[in-house]
């Protein structure tokens, strides 16, 4: 790693379940003030912590590059809560978690600086160098939480991400626009077509949309675009064995 990197222990986490396979990296965004306040957060077991609910990551990155390791990756961090993506639920089982300080939506939402999305991307080439991650398991919070969640959002780069084998970020193809287009024409269909990408069938379509844009629309908007509908057709084609 070029990336400097400090042991920041955080005591929450526990066991991961038994024979559990580490397949999927979930990205977050702090939501607080300054690092210093979400490393504080991350990191805090106090009693008055214990009462509001305790949580943690396995890495925080600052705004510098600078990754802290607080949780290690063989034990589990509490970073998704209650969560979905493609039939299996509470994802901190089999996940990596990692926050990216960034006020949110909150207190500011701003741009993820390159220093720090170069310490991700490298930081995610060795995660899945040491576990059987597929890129289409590499998701953000909202992802896997579309009624609760917002992080990373839609000014994460996750096209920047793909360029350097992290996640996905296919270009449609032609056979894509009428599959958008059949998409968009209904409600049910539209809905089918985003809990078979993997979206939690008890959300509501318009939280499954949002989730969608944030991450390939770079919108927080509820609606489709053809452009949109059509990633949504080439990722079920092509990344999907059904």
């Amino acid at each position: 790693m070029k990336a400097p990197i400090i042991i920041n222990p955080s005591m929450n986490c526990d066991d991961r379940p038994y024979g559990t396979v580490i397949d999927s990296i979930i990205i977050h965004y702090t939501g607080m003030l300054t690092a210093e306040d979400a490393l504080q957060r991350l990191c805090d077991d106090s009693d008055a912590a214990r009462y509001r609910g305790r949580v943690s990551a396995h890495y925080m990155i600052d705004e510098t590059g600078k990754i802290y390791a607080l949780v290690d990756e063989r034990d589990r961090a509490w970073h998704a809560g209650v969560s979905y993506w493609r039939g299996k639920k509470n994802l901190n089982d089999n996940s990596i978690g990692i926050e990216l300080v960034n006020p949110g939506h909150e207190f500011g939402y701003q741009m993820f600086p390159r220093a720090q999305m170069d310490a991700l991307i490298e930081l995610c080439q060795s995660i899945c160098k040491r576990h059987p991650i597929k890129q289409d398991w590499i998701l953000g919070h909202s992802d896997i939480a579309p009624n609760r969640k917002s992080d990373p959002g839609e000014k994460f780069n996750w096209r920047l991400m793909a360029r350097n084998g992290i996640g996905l970020w296919p270009e449609a193809e032609p056979d894509d626009y009428p599959r958008a287009q059949m998409y968009l024409s209904s409600d049910s269909v539209l809905k089918g077509a985003l809990v078979k990408w993997g979206y939690d069938p008890e959300c509501e379509l318009q939280d499954m949309c949002r989730a969608f844009n944030r991450h390939f629309g770079k919108t927080d908007s509820t609606i489709l675009t053809w452009e949109v509908g059509a990633t949504l057709s080439i990722l079920n084609r092509k990344f999907l064995k059904s």
